[in-house]
């Protein structure tokens, strides 16, 4: 992606961002970008380019290396007031400093033990009836996906956007978005949910 076409794409997601803003919690970063051991090569250049209206969710799925990763992630992260999450990994999260973890959905009865443990805690939701098992699970927000047709292989039949903002408005756990938002999709459920990315922000502010 050239210079321009990325401030371009920038411009876009922070005008959706602060739209999401609007409809989240304190505390809750508008933009949630997740990393991916092959689409995210260098997660830790990327987290150097992001704000403090971003978090970041970090999935290592066991890759070698991950504990100094994280480590040197918890370190950017603090420092550019960005919101770092252990996706499935508690005590790494609790080792590094992270504000918090977030659970696959089978994992959310594991997730009570530590809800006393860190100040934020998100989980993932497929469809929409584990989106409401989640309401009342302690959890500070669910990512529900996959709301646009994606490139990961584990996506699902897309939602449309909306299914996504008709399932956010009638959650009381807040949403974010998940699976070919970017900056092109991101406004279209930007007014009721958050917005969680891999590629998506990859593309603005990857290396």
């Amino acid at each position: 992606m050239m210079q321009e076409d990325r401030n371009r794409a920038e411009r876009k997601l922070r005008t959706a961002a602060r739209v999401a803003g609007r409809h989240l919690p304190s505390g809750l970063p508008p933009v949630l970008y997740l990393t991916d051991p092959v689409r995210t090569p260098d997660p830790v250049v990327t987290a150097g380019r992001l704000s403090s209206w971003h978090g970041l969710v970090y999935r290592h799925y066991g890759q070698p290396g991950h504990a100094q990763v994280a480590a040197d992630l918890a370190k950017v992260c603090r420092n550019r007031h960005v919101r770092l999450l252990i996706a499935n990994d508690p005590r790494l999260a609790m080792q590094v400093g992270a504000d918090g973890v977030h659970w696959p959905f089978a994992a959310r009865g594991e997730a009570r033990k530590w809800r006393t443990r860190f100040s934020l805690m998100t989980a993932s939701a497929h469809t929409p009836e584990q989106l409401r098992l989640l309401q009342d699970a302690g959890f500070d927000a669910a990512l529900l996906s996959t709301a646009f047709p994606s490139a990961s292989p584990s996506a699902r039949t897309p939602l449309g956007p909306l299914k996504v903002r008709k399932l956010a408005r009638a959650s009381a756990l807040p949403v974010y978005a998940l699976g070919g938002i970017n900056a092109d999709t991101a406004g279209q459920v930007a007014p009721v949910a958050g917005i969680a990315a891999i590629e998506g922000i990859e593309a603005v502010f990857g290396p």
